[in-house]
């Protein structure tokens, strides 16, 4: 066991001095006769004040001790699970004392929760200097540890800094790298409340999101003139379907299901998928009103809820005058919205 104040040499190296402190669990300063701070690892040091190492054997090298295999964070080999598409990815902070957190090291942990393959690099970003801390890889639906901190620490944060690549085997689209920075507030670490149980680990932890909703991101940075481009761009492409719909005196029925609108939706994004969606119901919509037609129902189903939400948004600002609601749940279930066009 090596300590404050021990005198200690190299493993591998020529020299030694005297340990002057710790960094994390397996670092300490060490100063050289030359009055230097060296860090080195505790593993790579023979302690010369051990008093057992006296007493052994000349000619018999000093035993060093190996860690513990429960001292060791095994990295998880990851796996696909069925539905967890989304690039969803978190930094955590998990103490190693529950009911203080304070108390012991806190753990800080990139979780994977998808099913994607995850390259990262992970840094500190101080003074307008970043500097690496760890990069590697994140299998699916696993974690792995960065770093650990202790309550010396908490009161000098660093902002930490992760660049973020990620992709499947079976990709067959270009996507985006993430950037994000996190300043993490220290007085959080005082706070019982920053902790809470989750699905990622057995003990309580402050959880931040690297990755948000992409889709609705990516959405938001497109112009008008982005979709139009997008969508003229797939119909020169694409030859499109009839889509099987109603037409009575009453009503008409617009299925939005892409595999009803193209023959083959293959390789499109999803970004694109909505640009050709929406321009459909403003070609749908304006049909219908020059056709004075009394209600039209756009086919939209439930997944996620976004297609429903852009429609929404669409007939707010672009036709304000007429009333929507969803449709008959009988009928559609949650997954259509009906547009009121005029009266019977």
């Amino acid at each position: 066991m090596i300590k404050t104040g021990d005198k200690v040499k190299f493993l591998n190296d020529v020299g030694g001095g005297i340990v002057t402190g710790f960094i994390g669990k397996n670092m300490v300063n060490v100063e050289n006769e030359d009055g230097f701070e060296i860090p080195y690892p505790i593993s790579q040091l023979i302690n010369m004040s051990d008093p057992d190492l006296n007493k052994s054997d000349r000619g018999t090298a000093p035993q060093i001790e190996e860690e513990t295999e429960d001292e060791e964070y095994e990295e998880e080999t990851g796996e696909i699970i069925e539905g967890k598409d989304s690039p969803d990815f978190y930094f955590c902070f998990v103490p190693t004392d529950d009911k203080n957190p304070l108390a012991g090291e806190i753990e800080l942990f990139l979780v994977n929760d998808s099913n994607f393959t995850l390259l990262f690099h992970y840094a500190h970003f101080s003074e307008d200097v970043y500097e690496t801390v760890e990069y590697g890889t994140v299998q699916p639906n696993s974690k792995k540890l960065l770093e650990s901190i202790a309550e010396n620490d908490i009161s000098d944060l660093p902002e930490y800094f992760f660049n973020v690549i990620f992709f499947r085997d079976e990709d067959t689209e270009k996507r985006q790298p993430v950037s994000k920075k996190f300043k993490v507030n220290p007085v959080k670490f005082y706070k019982e409340k920053s902790f809470h149980s989750n699905l990622f680990f057995e003990r309580n932890a402050m959880i931040f999101q690297i990755t948000e909703n992409l889709l609705n991101t990516e959405i938001n940075k497109l112009t008008d003139d982005d979709f139009r481009k997008v969508v003229k761009s797939k119909e020169q492409k694409t030859v499109k379907k009839k889509p099987e719909r109603r037409r009575d005196e009453e009503i008409i029925e617009v299925d939005l299901h892409i595999h009803e609108l193209l023959d083959n939706p293959a390789g499109l994004s999803n970004k694109e998928i909505l640009d050709i969606q929406l321009e459909k119901v403003k070609n749908e919509m304006q049909s219908a009103i020059q056709s004075r037609a009394i209600r039209i129902v756009f086919i939209h189903g439930v997944g996620q809820g976004v297609l429903k939400q852009e429609v929404a948004k669409l007939l707010k600002s672009k036709y304000p005058k007429y009333t929507f609601q969803d449709a008959s749940f009988k009928e559609y279930g949650y997954g259509a919205t009906m547009v009121m066009l005029r009266r019977k």
